[in-house]
């Protein structure tokens, strides 16, 4: 248990403050050195290991990350994303538009890929024509969380509730919509409120993306994607395991005459898929030496009861800040009974908005300061929390009152 024990903290410290000195270790690095511990220091034996990875969320992640990169390559996101910055002449309107697109298009197709693609085109067009572009990466960000917590693939935190929940699609999508759809109003008046008369950029800055490597539009390819895309969404509504439809869905993708399957599989973020695998080997380590029953059973006898839906919105919003919501999910997540499932709907949601608060909360908050500032444009800590404070704060509220009620 201490072995174990050790290991974790270490882990997820190092997760937390997404380094450890004098290494070029990220995130995933770390996760992965924390489940090579697990296994070599013999706390998780390598047959254990292996079984202890959720193969069937790694092939829906996989699976979807495929659909994205199709979506990618043939030029979707970047025509879209510069069909939104042809409404620059009207600051206000483009903002409302980029939230609703890029809500919706996290909710049917990866936050994390939507902010990757559109961030780069946004960062172009807004320089070119002299606005701020803070609050629309900002913005950006805030809806591209909001819309995931929607549906079960959204993100990849919901997938992973999704799947070891085993939770019905369209009942997630009727319990988890409406507080998404009211957090995102609310934040939209937010960053309003926030930026109101700061939508020019004082300093003159010449774009600094390299506009040819955005991949050309091609309406065969985009209409490929999108068809399966749908095929998917209803595939899902089937009995169909989830897992098994989305990998078909991918295979059929690949079978293509035009683009090449390599291609398609460079775009699959491997280093995600890597945390999750190392991630899911670390928890195993803690299971094993029975530490989350016992810190329930500790919490229990504190009043703490994380099958309360309130007391559970509370946990995941702080855990989700402290060590992102991806390690937080997976934490959390095995603390949860099978039934009721509302516990479980309240996680997903819980985690995604939490994300907003501060810029570690999610992975698509990195991507979208990280693509910035290889435009030149610095998004800080406290610029984002700036906006992530209020912005949290009112989704999180909406959803105590939408459990209330």
């Amino acid at each position: 248990m201490a072995t174990a024990l050790v290991i974790f903290l270490v882990t997820y410290a190092g997760v937390a403050i997404g380094r450890i000195p004098g290494l070029m270790l990220d995130r995933t690095g770390i996760a992965l050195l924390g489940a090579i511990a697990m296994v070599v220091s013999g706390a998780v034996p390598l047959p254990q290991a292996v079984h202890a990875i959720d193969v069937s969320t790694i092939l829906l992640l996989y699976a979807l990350m495929i659909l994205s990169a199709q979506l990618r390559l043939g030029g979707f996101y970047t025509r879209t994303a510069l069909r939104i910055a042809a409404l620059t002449a009207r600051p206000r309107s483009f903002l409302l538009i980029l939230m609703l697109v890029s809500a919706v298009l996290s909710a049917v197709l990866a936050n994390d890929i939507v902010c990757l693609a559109f961030t780069p085109v946004l960062c172009a067009a807004l320089l070119r024509v002299g606005l701020n572009p803070v609050p629309f990466l900002l913005g950006l960000a805030v809806s591209s969380n909001i819309g995931s917590a929607a549906t079960i693939i959204g993100n990849p935190q919901n997938m992973l509730i999704g799947q070891m929940g085993r939770l019905p699609f369209g009942a997630f999508l009727l319990w988890c919509t409406p507080p998404a759809l009211l957090a995102l109003a609310g934040s939209y008046v937010l960053l309003l409120l926030c930026y109101r008369r700061r939508w020019a950029f004082p300093p003159a800055i010449a774009p600094d993306v390299a506009e040819s490597a955005w991949p050309a539009f091609n309406a065969w390819q985009s209409s490929k994607g999108l068809a399966a895309a749908g095929l998917l969404v209803a595939l899902f509504f089937t009995d169909i395991p989830r897992e098994l439809s989305a990998i078909a869905v991918a295979g059929l993708l690949l079978c293509s005459r035009r683009m090449k399957s390599r291609r398609i599989i460079e775009l699959v973020d491997w280093h995600l898929l890597t945390l999750f695998c190392a991630l899911f080997v670390v928890i195993e380590g803690i299971e094993a030496a029975r530490v989350p029953d016992e810190l329930v059973a500790g919490l229990a006898g504190h009043g703490v009861n994380l099958q309360d839906p309130l007391t559970l919105t509370g946990v995941s919003a702080l855990v989700s800040n402290v060590v992102s919501n991806v390690p937080a999910t997976m934490l959390l997540v095995r603390f949860l009974d099978p039934l009721p499932l509302e516990p479980w709907y309240v996680l997903a949601v819980a985690t995604t908005f939490a994300g907003n608060l501060i810029a570690i909360g999610s992975i698509a908050n990195l991507i979208v300061l990280e693509q910035a500032r290889r435009a030149g444009i610095e998004i800080g800590f406290w610029t984002h929390a700036r906006v992530g404070l209020p912005v949290t704060a009112w989704s999180l509220l909406v959803l105590v009152v939408w459990i209330l009620l």
